[in-house]
């Protein structure tokens, strides 16, 4: 089970080479950032030094809170693949439980079936040795032999041996004797069945008060670390209108909104998904991520944007699971299961038909999430079984995800 791990407060100097090689990249979004508040805004004709240096300042500080912002939103990502994570193994388990219970109850029918398929084969038995002595003859010895038997199978071989019995009625024996291997074998069956039963009972109760007690803890950090996201941005915006208005806007609020509104909308169009599920922008690709495994992928989009089934399917489940606040689990001809997790509200119920294109649910902000967007992911061989990267899967019916991932 993938564990919670305590925020990066690492300083900068002492980072993997990794994030050092992201630091060029992050540059360059913040100074694209600085260029665009910049950007439309009336120069100063011959400022003076004073206000040119001001300006400066101002530029500086919107990169280092833009840096800051950065960070922030890779530990709330951080946490929230963590969360899911933890979730993921209560699930799993929760998964492996219902499935061995399943098992358990064809074994028990199985055992029941034999043990009275047993009763008759042995009253069959004991029609069979009737008729060997009422039609013994001059064979009388023999077939005392034979009714000295103590268990079927001895009267078999003793049968068998002295030719007494007929091959019809030799099969009647060996059919009784199947029947009580069945049972044996059913009894066995059984027997290990409730064993792994309450093994996976208690891995399943385990996992769920793991997971629990991972989310308890992950709530608290989650909770500080988007309070500080959110004063950074408050911080983000005063600093900008301010540069704004040391550039001459005459209305740096307006303008402000007006900048972070444009960048908003160039994000979505260059990693907007097109078709279904849904539309929105690309924030987490399928694979490992912070020593964890991401078993889907993210799409941002603001809350009650519409989901759809990319597929015809029936829907599995549908309702709170834990993680996910709210998801939907469709299961569609192939035998691919589809989940859409963090859903505000759901649309469909368990058993219900579903046909491709139509919407199933919409974009929440339910579980361990940084914000509004869906969690998808495709299930192979059963729920939970084998969760496989979700992009080929969508490839194959004609969806794409913009190149996100």
């Amino acid at each position: 089970m993938a564990t919670l791990h305590r925020l990066n407060t690492v300083p900068d100097r002492a980072r993997s080479p990794r994030r050092r090689r992201r630091a060029p990249q992050r540059a360059a979004v913040v100074a694209a950032a600085v260029a665009g508040l910049l950007a439309g805004t009336p120069a100063a004709v011959a400022a003076p030094a004073s206000t040119s240096s001001e300006q400066s300042q101002l530029a500086a500080e919107v990169a280092r809170i833009q840096d800051l912002l950065a960070a922030a939103e890779e530990q709330l990502q951080r946490m929230t693949v963590e969360a899911e994570a933890a979730a993921d193994a209560a699930l799993v388990a929760r998964a492996e439980l219902a499935t061995a219970q399943a098992e358990a109850t064809a074994t028990a029918a199985e055992l029941a079936a034999a043990q009275a398929a047993v009763g008759q084969a042995t009253e069959d038995v004991a029609d069979l040795g009737r008729e060997v002595y009422m039609g013994a003859d001059d064979r009388y010895g023999d077939v005392e032999l034979l009714l000295d038997a103590q268990s079927p199978t001895e009267l078999l071989q003793r049968a068998a041996t002295m030719e007494v019995i007929g091959d019809h009625r030799a099969q009647r024996l060996q059919e009784y004797l199947h029947v009580q291997t069945r049972v044996e074998d059913a009894d066995r069956a059984a027997r290990a069945a409730v064993a792994r039963l309450d093994e996976l009972v208690r891995a399943a109760d385990e996992a769920e008060a793991a997971a629990n007690a991972h989310l308890a803890q992950a709530q608290a950090e989650y909770d500080a670390r988007a309070a500080e996201k959110a004063g950074l941005e408050e911080q983000l915006r005063q600093v900008g209108e301010r540069l704004l208005a040391a550039r001459g806007a005459a209305d740096p609020g307006a303008a402000w909104s007006e900048q972070q509104t444009a960048q908003a909308e160039t994000r979505a169009v260059a990693s907007a998904t097109s078709g279904m599920p849904t539309t929105g922008r690309v924030t987490s690709c399928y694979g490992a991520r912070w020593g964890t495994m991401h078993q889907g992928v993210d799409i941002a989009a603001p809350i009650g944007t519409p989901i759809f089934v990319p597929a015809d399917g029936v829907v599995l489940q549908s309702g709170p699971a834990s993680g996910f606040g709210l998801a939907v689990y469709v299961q569609h001809g192939d035998g691919q299961i589809t989940l859409y997790g963090h859903v505000n509200q759901s649309f469909v119920s368990a058993g219900q038909v579903v046909s491709a294109g139509q919407q199933i649910a919409e974009v929440g902000n339910r579980g361990q999430s940084t914000g509004p967007h869906l969690h998808f992911e495709v299930h192979q061989g059963g729920l939970y079984a084998n969760r496989v990267n979700p992009m080929p899967w969508l490839s194959a019916h004609g969806i794409s995800l913009g190149g996100g991932c």
